[in-house]
C-alpha cells in the first residue's frame, strides 16, 4: 500500500505550504488523482485521516477529483478514452497510444483558515 506514503508526501507538501502563506488550518484539500497513476483513491482517502492527525490538515475535508485516461493514437490520431488495461487504438488496432491525461497525482487547490 504505497498510498499511505503518497498521502504523507501530500499532507507534508500542503502544510509547507499553509504555514509559508501564514494559514493556522487547511480547511479542505482538493487531490487529482488519474485513472492510470496506480493509486487508489479510496486507499488515501483511508489513510488521510490517520496521516494528518497532528498537522494543519487534522479534521479538513479532503476532495479527490478523479481525471479518466485519455490517449492519441500514433497512427491514425485519433483521440479515445482509456483505461489501465488499454494498449491498442480501439479504431485502427495499432499499438501507438499517447497518453494525453489520468497519470496525474497533485494537489489542485487547498482552502485555509
Amino acid at each position: 500500500m504505497h498510498e499511505l506514503g503518497i498521502t504523507q508526501s501530500i499532507i507534508e507538501i500542503a502544510e509547507r505550504h499553509a504555514m509559508e502563506g501564514g494559514a493556522r488550518k487547511v480547511l479542505s484539500l482538493t487531490v487529482e488523482i488519474g485513472e492510470l497513476s496506480g493509486v487508489v483513491p479510496e486507499a488515501v482517502e483511508f489513510a488521510f485521516e490517520a496521516c494528518s492527525r497532528g498537522t494543519l490538515l487534522e479534521e479538513s475535508k479532503l476532495i479527490i477529483e478523479s481525471i479518466p485516461g485519455r490517449a492519441r493514437c500514433g497512427d491514425c490520431r485519433r483521440e479515445t478514452g482509456i483505461d489501465r488495461y488499454s494498449f491498442a487504438c480501439p479504431s485502427c488496432d495499432a499499438f501507438a497510444l499517447e497518453i494525453l491525461q489520468g497519470e496525474e497525482l497533485r494537489i489542485k487547490e487547498m482552502e485555509v483558515d
